[in-house]
């Protein structure tokens, strides 16, 4: 048996417990909130700070937020600002987080294989069934995404910079700032047109709604949001740990 140590990165905050090889949670979750500033040297104590306080592990899952190819931070939204998500970008940590090899620094700093992932990519790995294309979006303080066809990984796109409506993206539109200004009811009904507008766009066979947020959709649009929506728990950000592996054929 395999245990896996799942860090999702978060901007509000660092979520992470010890999976086995059937998702079975061994140790935690446990959540920090996520240091600011946090340019990669702290980000690495931080995770290992974690893992100090979680059964050991053969192996380790970190799910990031942003473009993130081959362990390799292509942009990060978050950890790039001097004082949390939508503050002051930082030059100087923009500098130092892109291009930054994370799997690389990890593999190094645990000390045993590290698999580094967008944060909505690990959240898909530990819901998809594997059959048909499988859309997932996490609702937090922005919104992420993760697209698999019949159990693959496509490649990561950055739905959350696209632009919506008046200039705004969907991060814009739909995450953590919006959902506080305008209450759960009006902000509920923009998921829902986020939902309705995206269809014709994927044509997905399942689509997947989860983050912190996904729990916090009023009753009135989960009923019209459609049969080939389901909404799940946040918890999925760190079950899907182990069966990304699997995924990435690793």
């Amino acid at each position: 048996m395999v245990n896996t140590l799942t860090i999702d990165c978060g901007g509000g905050g660092l979520k992470a417990a010890v999976v086995d090889d059937s998702d079975a949670l061994i140790g935690g979750p446990i959540r920090v909130p996520t240091p600011y500033p946090f340019p990669p040297s702290r980000f690495v104590s931080a995770l290992l700070d974690i893992e100090g306080q979680l059964p050991a592990a053969d192996r380790a899952t970190i799910g990031l937020p942003g473009m993130i190819r081959h362990g390799v931070v292509v942009a990060t939204p978050h950890y790039v600002t001097r004082a949390g998500p939508h503050t002051t970008v930082d030059p100087e940590l923009y500098a130092a987080w892109t291009g930054y090899d994370a799997r690389a620094v990890l593999n190094r700093a645990f000390g045993r294989p590290v698999l580094v992932l967008n944060d909505a990519e690990v959240h898909g790995a530990g819901l998809v069934v594997g059959t048909g294309l499988e859309l997932v979006l996490t609702l937090g303080t922005g919104l992420g995404n993760a697209l698999f066809d019949d159990g693959v990984l496509a490649p990561h796109l950055e739905l959350s910079h696209g632009p919506i409506r008046r200039k705004r993206t969907y991060d814009t539109y739909i995450g953590e700032i919006q959902r506080r200004e305008l209450g759960n009811a009006r902000w509920s009904r923009r998921v829902r047109r986020v939902v309705d507008g995206l269809r014709p766009v994927f044509r997905w066979d399942r689509l997947y709604i989860g983050g912190g947020n996904s729990a916090l959709i009023d009753a009135p649009t989960l009923e019209r949001l459609g049969p080939d929506v389901t909404i799940v728990p946040n918890t999925a950000g760190v079950l899907g740990g182990s069966r990304a592996w699997k995924l990435m054929g690793a």
